[in-house]
């Protein structure tokens, strides 16, 4: 993971990038927010104990005094004593909180988005066994947020298509309730190659979108959004940058989309 501050998107490449090394086994995915409760910045990731025989992968988090002082990062904490029993893979944990419960929204890279809350209260503990929340078309990196003046919540979730990544969309009316297809099919896709412009003299780069994350009205756990302003942060790479490497070797890059309008979404 590394961290990058500055006061304006235009600046971002030029930005300083610095490496968090919370540990020295793996630790990536991250999302950071203000947990009001304990009126406390808190960064959630997916981590690595390698103190624990056999090794455990799984949620965990820090607290920091301030976002713009990585350096200031405690030691991760995990979220579950062990891995519950049922669910065979989790990984890109999501956070997001209503006003009694913290939920914790995962997938399986197997068709599954997985659901588990605890009582606001009772965090970081008490989490209730996991359920499945969304049975689709659907891999990875999903991201769970409140739609601002309307009772309704909104995901989207990474998607395969052949090589390449897009995202899919899904509503709700509370947390715990059913997700409703919105736009979740390679012909309506919240966002793809399909249906992604690039700006005026900008060349085109990328034909995958993947472990993107809306930008948020504020920072706290609800994860509010304004749907008349949507603005989605992304990595991207291009066929020829996928071509003859693995996964791992892909040179990904950040990129900014906006959405010129949102018709599903009233």
């Amino acid at each position: 993971m590394e961290y990058a501050g500055f006061p304006d998107w235009s600046e971002a490449a030029s930005a300083r990038r610095v490496p968090i090394s919370l540990d020295r086994t793996y630790h990536c995915a991250p999302q950071i927010l203000y947990f009001r409760p304990w009126r406390q910045w808190m960064l959630l990731y997916q981590w690595t104990d390698g103190s624990r025989t056999p090794e455990e992968f799984g949620p965990a988090f820090s607290v920091l005094d301030d976002p713009g002082r990585p350096e200031t990062l405690s030691r991760p904490v995990h979220l579950f004593p062990r891995k519950p029993q049922g669910v065979d893979g989790w990984l890109d944990f999501w956070l997001v909180c209503d006003a009694r419960h913290a939920y914790l929204f995962f997938t399986s890279l197997d068709g599954r988005m997985w659901r588990t809350r605890t009582r606001l209260q009772d965090f970081p503990r008490g989490w209730e066994a996991p359920v499945v929340a969304l049975r689709a078309d659907i891999f990875e990196a999903s991201h769970t947020y409140r739609l601002k003046g309307q009772d309704r919540w909104l995901t989207i979730v990474e998607a395969q298509d052949g090589g390449r990544r897009l995202y899919k969309a899904y509503l709700a009316s509370s947390l715990d309730g059913e997700w409703r297809p919105l736009a979740d099919s390679r012909e309506n896709p919240f966002a793809s190659a399909a249906n992604v412009e690039f700006a005026a003299g900008v060349a085109p780069w990328t034909d995958s979108i993947s472990h993107g994350e809306l930008l948020r009205e504020g920072a706290d756990e609800t994860m509010t959004l304004d749907p008349r302003r949507l603005r989605f942060l992304f990595q991207g790479c291009s066929a020829a940058d996928r071509t003859g490497k693995e996964y791992g070797q892909f040179p990904w890059r950040i990129g900014l989309l906006e959405a010129t309008a949102s018709p599903w979404i009233p």
